[in-house]
């Protein structure tokens, strides 16, 4: 249940990318510290749509991907702070960070003055484009990695793409990427664990575009916004139903057939403009058409069941909250919930991992935590008196 178990993590990082892998560590198992400036911490505490949660510095972006880490202050722009932190350094297994690069040399903390401390350190820096080429200064948020990667050209459909993902895509898989990678280097038996990640946002993001890539690389084809249409297949993509939408995925010669008996239109596997792969895709719409006439005569939630039992892939567009209330999701555990939580006031849901080891779901006991709220234990537990916790804080350092 707890692969990483033993292992300490200091996060550095801020909104998503950084602190979203060192969630999914923290939910294998690694103490997560979570290294915040003074007064003001992550900016996501205050990103969200609760105006209230804002202000407490527990803003509903932070919450979302800070459970079970421990949180302390320190303001490396400080001698006294950086020494602080070296010790700290001098304890853990991994940083991650998700700095421009260069911030994290300027400060005196970069990998090559923090290796001669701990030579076993995995250090991953994540950032827009990676730690070297003429790109890799320029800042980088979601939405400039989107568009730079190809992603917002083929989303959407010729009407409205360029179109961002709905959600913060590139943040997400860039911080993916780097808990992958220093999984990887955790793994590493040849005694030489210490090793320095360059995760760039950009290329993790390429890196998942594999179909798209290919097929321009290899099959000579300038990817397309295809909006809710499968680029290789028909029928497979968004129809319309009595009720609503459907999403059908007939990808399969045999899908097709069964889709065409299911809606009594077993005449099309005969006909020439639908009986192949090559024949659907040339005909898409005009198959399109022909489907979604018969799909109209039941609700979506009828086809669901009759296209999903005769082994169709098909399943209803859902809104979030409709995706959350899904006795699926229940039953696997993916959404947590702690109870009065500190700094909030209220319960909190948040979601977990997504996998399961042994049957189980990975979790974590905490809430995300205050600004600060394990500053006093964590340089406690470095050796430091109370006495010189109290000149740090006067001093402002912590």
């Amino acid at each position: 249940m707890k692969p990483l178990l033993g292992y300490r993590v200091l996060d550095l990082s801020n909104v998503l990318s950084g602190p979203f892998c060192g969630c999914q560590l923290a939910h294998l198992g690694a103490e997560v510290i979570k290294i915040e400036v003074p007064n003001r911490g992550d900016l996501a505490r205050q990103l969200g749509l609760d105006v209230e949660l804002n202000q407490k510095l527990m803003g509903a972006t932070f919450l979302a991907q800070n459970s079970g880490k421990r949180s302390i202050t320190i303001n490396l722009k400080s001698e006294e702070g950086v020494a602080v932190f070296k010790r700290l350094v001098k304890t853990a297994d991994v940083i991650v960070e998700n700095f421009r690069p260069g911030v994290m040399d300027r400060l005196g903390v970069g990998y090559e003055a923090l290796k001669d401390l701990n030579a076993d350190l995995v250090y991953c820096a994540i950032s827009g484009f990676g730690q070297e080429g003429p790109l890799k200064s320029r800042p980088a948020y979601d939405q400039i990695i989107q568009g730079m990667s190809g992603t917002m050209s083929i989303t959407g459909d010729v009407e409205t793409a360029p179109l961002r993902v709905g959600f913060p895509i590139a943040d997400t898989i860039g911080g993916m990427t780097a808990a992958f990678a220093i999984s990887a280097a955790l793994a590493k038996q040849d005694g030489k664990r210490g090793t320095f990640i360059d995760v760039s946002m950009l290329e993790s993001v390429m890196c998942t575009m594999g179909f798209q890539i290919s097929n321009y690389f290899n099959a000579n084809q300038e990817p397309q916004p295809m909006g809710n249409e499968n680029f290789s297949s028909s029928p497979s993509g968004t129809f319309r139903t009595g009720s609503g939408q459907i999403n059908i995925a007939a990808n399969k010669q045999e899908q097709f057939e069964a889709t065409c008996q299911v809606l009594d239109l077993n005449e099309l596997c005969e006909n020439p403009k639908f009986a192949t792969r090559e024949s659907r895709l040339e005909n898409r719409g005009e198959l399109s058409e022909i489907l979604n006439l018969a799909l109209v005569t039941r609700s979506t939630d009828e086809w669901v069941v009759l296209l999903n039992e005769a082994g169709v892939p098909c399943g209803p567009i859902l809104t979030v909250a409709e995706a959350l209330a899904q006795p699926q999701i229940a039953d696997r555990g993916m959404v947590a919930t702690y109870t009065d939580v500190p700094g909030v006031n209220r319960d909190i849901q948040v979601t977990r991992t997504g996998i399961k080891l042994d049957g189980k779901t990975p979790s974590v006991d905490t809430p995300p935590p205050m600004l600060g709220e394990h500053t006093d234990d964590i340089l406690g537990e470095l050796g430091l008196t109370t006495s010189e916790i109290k000149t740090l804080k006067e001093g402002k350092v912590i």
